[in-house]
């Protein structure tokens, strides 16, 4: 069952509760309220003036149920999330109405037991409105209730309750349910507190999802000492507590479709042991006997085989496959009575053709006897005169009696026909029969089929993807591939210029290197001959001297000539031609 349905059918018996007058209407104030307490229960953000919106037209009026529920779905429904504590929200609704149904006096159990009932109500109820439990889910609640106050079902005595409740209305809803527990009709010999009990352990089971709970033994993960602990068992869980109370709790064990339950040998004093692994950690327990050690394994096993399957609770999956067998047997039911209307009617032709047939040759006898006695008659008078007239009226007569005796054969004809038809429907219901246990078994296929189908449709996906996660790398690889290759034909390509551009330079400073070393010879040759000529002037200065007029003071003249230099110059000019040789080779 769906979240949404869940909380429908506790929001319609609050709706209900206020409608007083019982006209389908309640007051936009009580709407109000309503919706405020549903958005605080269920943790959504309350927003007024959507409702004052969504009823602006119907401001003095009452609200009906058909005009509530778009609002409810939209503003409400459509936002909530399974977020909040469902044992609250259906704790509001049930204050809203159990004080206008519930008569607490007259009952033998408390009001919270009442409460529990209810909810069982809701959950086991059908999903049409007015809600109403039909009674295969009556004698499933109360075996239940029965198996866990200890007792012994009584089949008569139901039966005699389903006979009364037959001739009334083949259902009930929650309050007389609520009657017929409370009554102790089905309860005698039991006390207060064992009906008490009975009811709150059937609630721990269909509504809170309690698989099964008891004490046994725990082995700590630290100190390795063994405690008492009360499990309780649920579909993808189990919690322990100090006591079953459940005042105090101490931990849970998370189970999924990968945890394992294993029997362990007897070891430290302690027997009945069993191992859990669970994707965290393993836990070590010990039952109080071997019956119970197996009932736990195979408690557990169970929920991990429905988690791997992605199945629900079994009760819960007990509950929808009795609803799809009422359908499909409530579907073959209305077809059984289309063809029994079918062949009444067939039948009820075939009658009325017989009785036609039959008033046909009673007016036919009539109208012969009519015939006898005016012929009688006539024949008195007028023996004499009409004897050939008798003669013809015996042919007549025999005529008569032979289509009399045609008509009888046909009426025994139609009445075998009537018997075959009969027969017919007796082998008709045969073969109703028959094809009822073919579809049986022909649905159990089909959902075989359908199981295999799925598996090989998630096998495909999964070939898929990792079809197309190998295609993805081979294209990443083949593009990586081909950048390597442009980069490597890129970098040899700049290697080979780069080579080029360095012979050329190696050339280059080649070339220099030579014309250097021309420019040093000369520049030696030419430093020699300054020597010898400084020498020549020092052996033959003061012989001739050149006297200018008009000149202020001595000017040395040598015989050098005007583009002649000395020691200091060229050693300068020589620094110079070697700073620019420099520059030269560095940038080269």
């Amino acid at each position: 069952m769906a979240l949404r349905d869940e909380l429908l059918k506790s929001i319609w018996h609050a709706f209900t509760a206020l409608d007083v007058d019982k006209s389908g209407k309640v007051s936009k104030s009580q709407l109000k309220v309503l919706s405020h307490n549903l958005c605080t229960v269920m943790k959504i953000p309350h927003d007024p003036v959507a409702l004052e919106e969504h009823f602006k037209d119907d401001d003095e009026g009452p609200v009906s149920n058909q005009g509530y529920m778009p609002y409810l779905n939209k503003f409400i429904l459509d936002k909530v999330k399974d977020n909040f504590d469902r044992q609250d929200f259906n704790k509001m609704c049930w204050t809203l109405c159990s004080r206008k149904n519930l008569e607490q006096s007259q009952l033998l159990i408390s009001n919270d037991d009442a409460f529990k009932i209810w909810c069982i109500f809701n959950f086991l109820s059908e999903d049409r409105y007015p809600l109403n439990i039909v009674t295969e889910e009556i004698e499933y609640f109360l075996r239940k209730l029965t198996e866990a106050m200890g007792g012994s079902w009584v089949e008569e005595r139901f039966e005699d309750y389903k006979l009364q409740l037959d001739s009334r209305q083949q259902c009930l809803n929650a309050w007389e349910l609520i009657t017929v527990v409370g009554s102790g009709h089905f309860s005698k010999g039991m006390d207060r507190q064992t009906l008490s009990m009975g009811i709150n352990e059937v609630y721990q089971e269909l509504i809170l999802d309690v698989l099964k709970q008891g004490y046994m033994m725990k082995k700590g993960h630290k100190r390795k000492n063994w405690t008492e602990r009360w499990f309780r068992l649920k579909l993808n869980s189990i919690s322990y507590y100090v006591g079953e109370d459940l005042a105090e709790k101490k931990g849970n064990i998370f189970l999924d479709g990968n945890c394992t339950v294993e029997p362990l040998q007897d070891k430290e004093g302690k027997k009945c042991l069993f191992l859990i692994r669970s994707s965290l950690k393993t836990f070590e327990i010990s039952a109080s006997d071997k019956k119970k050690k197996q009932e736990w394994i195979q408690a557990i096993q169970t929920c991990v085989t429905l988690l791997r399957q992605g199945r629900p609770a079994p009760h819960r999956e007990a509950r929808q496959k009795r609803r799809e067998l009422r359908l499909r047997q409530q579907a073959e039911q209305e077809e059984l009575e289309l063809r029994m209307r079918e062949l009444q009617t067939a039948n009820e032709a075939k009658q009325l053709e017989l009785e036609n047939m039959r008033k046909a040759l009673e007016e036919a006898a009539a109208n012969a006897a009519e015939e006898e006695k005016r012929r009688l008659q006539t024949q008195t008078e007028l023996q004499d005169r009409y004897r050939m007239d008798l003669e013809r009226e015996k042919m007549v007569r025999q005529q008569m009696e032979e289509q009399v005796a045609q008509k009888s054969t046909e009426l025994e004809q139609y009445l075998q026909r009537v018997r075959e038809l009969e027969d017919m429907y007796r082998q008709l219901e045969d073969a109703l029969d028959d094809e009822k246990r073919a579809r049986q078994d022909e649905e159990a296929v089909r959902k075989l089929q359908a199981r295999l189908l799925e598996e090989e449709a998630m096998k495909r996906a999964e070939l898929e993807q990792i079809h197309l996660r190998q295609q993805r790398a081979i294209s990443e690889t083949e593009a990586e591939k081909q950048e390597l290759e442009r980069e490597r034909l890129a970098k040899e390509s700049a290697l080979h210029a780069a080579m080029t551009q360095l012979e050329h330079l190696e050339q280059e400073r080649q070339g220099a290197l030579e014309q250097y070393q021309t420019v040093i010879k000369k520049l030696e040759d030419a430093t020699n001959n300054t020597k010898t000529w400084k020498h020549k002037v020092a052996e033959h200065e003061g012989l001739l001297r050149l006297i200018q007029p008009g000149s202020k003071g001595q000017k040395l003249i040598t015989n050098w000539g005007p583009a002649a230099f000395s020691d200091a110059e060229l050693s300068l000019r020589e620094k110079k031609w070697q700073e620019m040789k420099n520059q030269a080779t560095q940038a080269q």
